[in-house]
């Protein structure tokens, strides 16, 4: 066992890495829920983002447009979903977890010509002196523009639940959305906005996995972590800033068991292996007996007739 094989930089850096794609389809998903609705299929509009993305971006060498290619994905299937819940007012929780099951037995068929193909690399984004800082520069400032796209967004979604219009109509209708519906608010039409963001940031989630973190396509890469976004939107009592918080300790834990393995730590492989999850699961029931920051009309079907 050698401890001091560990660089703490770079098990920083690394965090951060692995805690995007998380982040991503974690603040889609608390988007979607801040409307009203409960969306179990993250893990299909990942793994359907994965792929889409991966074979965009390998057909064309460009990475950009894979991200593009994955949120479209991501986006179509959350419609699939919406059609559903909002239309035929099917039930969500089973409507999300057709969706994850329909998500993964479709990217196993579209990526079965891409396995072990290598994708286009995606550039580093050094940022000028401040990349050379020592310490801090690695830790924060030499990643992938996706990455600090991910905390733009987290930024973003916090600015326009907490200080915009659109925001305020859309806890509204996540709150009570008979309300909504009685002051003229368009309910149908801002759950599906609402969806449609959350799919699309999923999408872009599940690429992150497939073009950067580990550029390959294998079969149910994304290997939980839409579960793991579902329960970060819980963990985070539903406010954005705590989103990043938790996939950050998601992240660091994971990036940490993987150094442990490396180092040759005296606990079986499997324990460490499982520790991500059982500290998630941890910290979910110390949380659990908080639910006043869960949206009112969470996971009910809207009846314009009512």
């Amino acid at each position: 066992m050698d401890l001091s094989a560990i660089n703490p930089v770079l098990l920083l850096a690394s965090l951060m890495v692995a805690a995007t794609p998380i982040l991503l389809a974690a603040i889609g998903e608390l988007v979607v829920e801040k409307a009203g609705v409960l969306n179990l299929g993250v893990e299909g509009m990942m793994i359907v983002g994965a792929i889409a993305g991966f074979a965009t971006a390998v057909e064309t060498g460009s990475p950009w447009l894979g991200f593009v290619a994955a949120a479209a994905g991501g986006a179509v299937l959350s419609a699939l979903f919406a059609l559903l819940t909002l239309v035929a007012l099917a039930n969500q929780v089973a409507s999300g977890l057709a969706l994850t099951l329909f998500g993964l037995g479709l990217s196993a068929l579209m990526g079965q010509s891409y396995v072990g193909v290598k994708p286009p690399a995606f550039a580093q984004l050094d940022i000028p002196v401040l990349s050379d800082l020592p310490v801090l520069g690695p830790i924060l400032f030499a990643h992938d523009p996706v990455l600090y796209l991910g905390i733009a967004i987290v930024a973003g979604v916090w600015a326009l639940l907490k200080y915009t219009r659109a925001g305020l109509i859309l806890r509204a209708v996540g709150e009570n959305h008979d309300a909504a519906h009685a002051l003229g608010y368009k309910v149908v039409r801002i759950r599906l906005l609402a969806i449609l963001a959350g799919g699309a940031c999923a999408g872009l989630g599940g690429a992150y996995i497939s073009l950067v973190r580990v550029p390959q396509w294998t079969e149910g890469m994304t290997a939980g972590a839409g579960w793991i976004a579902l329960a970060l939107v819980v963990f985070a009592s539903w406010k954005p800033w705590r989103v990043l918080l938790g996939a950050w300790l998601f992240g660091g834990i994971t990036v940490l068991q993987l150094n442990l393995q490396a180092a040759g730590v005296a606990i079986p492989v499997e324990y460490l292996a499982m520790s991500p999850y059982l500290v998630t699961i941890l910290v979910l029931v110390i949380l659990s007996a908080d639910k006043s920051s869960a949206p009112a009309s969470l996971g009910r079907n809207f009846h314009a007739s009512t």
